[in-house]
């Protein structure tokens, strides 16, 4: 017989190992089915690190598609503490490269044993001299970098952005979700002793790109010239708002003070606030427009309406408040004109308050106007439950009202495009690659009637012509406007300053087809404050320059030595951006130089070539029909004749025809229309 035991040991051995397997079974099977998740964090938290790496945010272009703000790649410097064995002699070094303490840099080393970052977004010269150190355990990572080729440039439009690439201000920080793309990942991948020995990178995607409104040409003439009054003015701050009154579109935003986005830390707080839309003033005497654009809307007055302005003086509930000069009876464009207080205040009387208060909402006043900046402002606008029995004559005539810049040029381009009030805009659309979608455009809101628009623009044309507005008159261009010097309030009594004011002046040209709106105010002038005598002259020379850059033809004849100074002035090579840094020049384009109003006088002065004039000597006046402005002014000059241009668009008509005969430096009258059909059919 066989024995039995050994067939028992077997069966029990077997037993055992089956019991066994089976714990190892479910054991491998509890770990992988319940813990797996746990085990697998714990897992990755020792041996991958994941760091983001800065978005590549899209570009921000002009109107004519030239950059302004772009991403760039540049090294960032990270370190594998595990890596370093002598960690006091590499924050040494390091530090004498990065400018930061050694201390500093040694605390960095001690955070983690796999990866830790120590500089980003080195300029190139710091790259090249830590990677000549060589130094074990130092390595580098692109990263993308904001950078803004024209530096100051439309900085307070554009805003800036802090190390991680979000935007802190502007645009950047408007449409920040848009701009900005989903960041880059930086796998790290490290044994059990936390030594690195591979890594995989995830790039970062695009951005969406935004095309402004703004024409960095037009922004480059406004910031120069607002410049140029500080330093003349030596006032405390400054803005130039430049506007197209048929779109809203806001062409040109300046202030002062500027600041550089590229490095927005070295700049005060106050430099980089964008104050045309987030800080308010009283608007002085430009707020007049309100009073008597409503007044005359709504049939109380006409320009033809005589008003007795009492020699400057008037009282409204026990207080008496006195115009700048005493005037006595006035009509009421000469109200306009000469800036009378009083006047305004009766007109603004015969309206009432509620009325009054109708026509400051209308004009878009005491209410944000929807731009595509932050921080903008409502202005300030009590209830009119909140109004005094001195509101309505203090509000007339632009006190007791705080307004921005871009409520007051939007509420002169109502009157410059025939009486419709456009939401201002900054940004023309969204560019994703080849693929552009235009922003929505809201219906404009009409404020008054065409016919009390023209009288308006009529009335603000003789502000310019025969009263406080004298100097911001145009060479070749009609314009109106008005002027305004408000007080400001002192901090320390709550009294209007004797001493501070704020100088503005408000206009559009030319006059009957209205291509800019400006806006010029100048904070805390030392010396001379008046709108008319501080404003106005800035006002001319950004006017004069953007009308000429947009080759807008002139409808006032010029002299004919004016005229030969202007068309040596066109045939010049190039806009003169000498002043620019090399970061901020434009690339040059086949279009108008810009050019100072000086010029006009200095090249028709004493010292400009004159053109002889031989008695009897005919010349054959040129065929001029389908020419533009331009090209009549140049083929006229050629041949030794003066033109004399009436309207816009293409020559439709001259007098004498071609083929006649005229004395050299005769005068040939050329009339414009915007066709040739529309122009024969008159």
């Amino acid at each position: 017989m066989v024995p039995r035991f050994p067939r028992v040991r077997v069966v029990v051995v077997a037993a055992l190992a089956l019991v066994w397997i089976c714990a190892v079974l479910a054991r491998l099977s509890y770990l992988q089915l319940f813990q797996y998740g746990d085990y697998l964090s714990r897992a990755r938290r020792q041996q991958q690190r994941i760091v983001e790496i800065s978005p590549r945010r899209g570009v921000i272009y002009d109107r004519n598609l030239r950059e302004l703000a772009m991403s760039i790649q540049v090294d960032s410097c990270f370190a594998v503490p595990s890596e370093i064995s002598d960690p006091d002699m590499v924050a040494g070094l390091l530090s004498e490269v990065l400018d930061l303490s050694r201390d500093e840099i040694h605390g960095k080393l001690k955070v983690s044993r796999s990866f830790v970052w120590i500089a980003r977004k080195l300029p190139p010269e710091k790259v090249e001299r830590l990677q000549s150190l060589n130094l074990r355990g130092i390595y580098f990572q692109k990263e993308s970098r904001r950078f803004y080729p024209k530096r100051e440039l439309a900085s307070h439009v554009l805003g800036f952005v802090d190390i991680d690439e979000v935007g802190r201000g502007g645009i950047e920080h408007q449409f920040d979700s848009v701009i900005r793309s989903k960041p880059g990942r930086l796998l790290i991948l490290a044994d059990a002793r936390h030594r690195w020995y591979d890594r995989d990178e995830q790039s970062p995607g695009a951005g969406s790109s935004v095309v402004l409104t703004l024409d960095e040409k037009i922004q480059y003439i406004a910031e120069k010239e607002l410049a140029a009054a500080i330093r003349q003015t030596r006032a405390k701050f400054g803005s130039i708002v430049v506007q197209d009154p048929h779109s809203g579109e806001i062409l040109a935003l300046a202030n002062w003070p500027a600041f550089n986005p590229n490095t927005p830390g070295e700049a005060r707080a106050e430099a980089r606030l964008n104050r045309a839309v987030a800080t308010i003033h009283e608007p002085g005497s430009t707020f007049k427009i309100v009073t008597l654009a409503g007044a005359i809307e709504e049939g109380l007055t006409h320009p033809n309406e005589w008003v007795d302005c009492q020699m400057g003086a008037i009282y409204i509930a026990g207080h008496r408040i006195r115009d700048h000069k005493p005037f006595g009876v006035l009509n009421i464009s000469q109200v306009m004109a000469n800036s009378s207080d009083v006047g305004a205040i009766k007109i603004g009387l015969r309206m009432g308050a509620p009325k009054l208060y109708d026509y400051i909402r209308a004009f878009g006043f005491g209410q944000t106007t929807g731009i595509e900046l932050p921080a903008e402002t409502r202005g300030l606008l009590r209830g009119l439950n909140n109004w005094t029995p001195v509101s309505v004559g203090s509000i007339s005539m632009g006190q007791e009202i705080g307004v921005t810049e871009v409520q007051t040029v939007s509420a002169f381009s109502a009157i410059a495009n025939g009486g419709l009030l456009y939401k201002p805009r900054v940004v023309r659309g969204i560019r994703q690659g080849e693929e552009f979608t235009p922003s929505v455009r809201p219906e404009p809101q009409r404020v008054v009637s065409p016919e009390t628009a023209a009288t308006m623009r009529r009335m603000f044309e003789g502000v310019i012509l025969n009263g406080t507005g004298n100097l911001a008159q145009l060479d070749g261009y009609t314009a109106g406007g008005k002027t305004g010097t408000a007080q400001k309030i002192d901090p320390a009594t709550g009294r209007y300053s004797l001493t501070e004011h704020i100088a503005t002046f408000a206009g559009f040209a030319p006059l009957n087809e209205p291509a800019v709106t400006v806006v010029v105010v100048i904070d805390s002038p030392v010396g001379a404050f008046h709108g008319g005598d501080v404003a106005a002259p800035i006002f001319r020379r950004v006017t004069q320059q953007v009308l000429a850059y947009l080759n807008v033809p002139q409808d006032v004849p010029l002299p004919v030595q004016q005229q030969l100074a202007r068309a040596r002035l066109l045939n010049a090579a190039s806009i003169d951006v000498s002043d620019f840094s090399p970061a901020q020049r434009i690339e040059q384009e086949p279009s108008l130089p810009v050019f100072p109003p000086e010029a006009f006088a200095e090249a028709a002065g004493e010292s400009a070539p004159t053109v002889a004039i031989e008695e009897g000597e005919g010349v054959v006046v040129p065929q001029l029909g389908g020419m533009s402005v331009r090209a009549v002014t140049e083929a006229c000059m050629r041949v030794g004749l003066a033109p004399v241009l009436i309207g816009t668009g293409v020559a439709v008509e001259q007098k004498p025809e071609a083929g006649q005969r005229l004395p050299r430096g005769g005068r040939v009258t050329v009339r414009f229309a915007r066709s040739a059909e529309s122009g024969r059919g008159n």
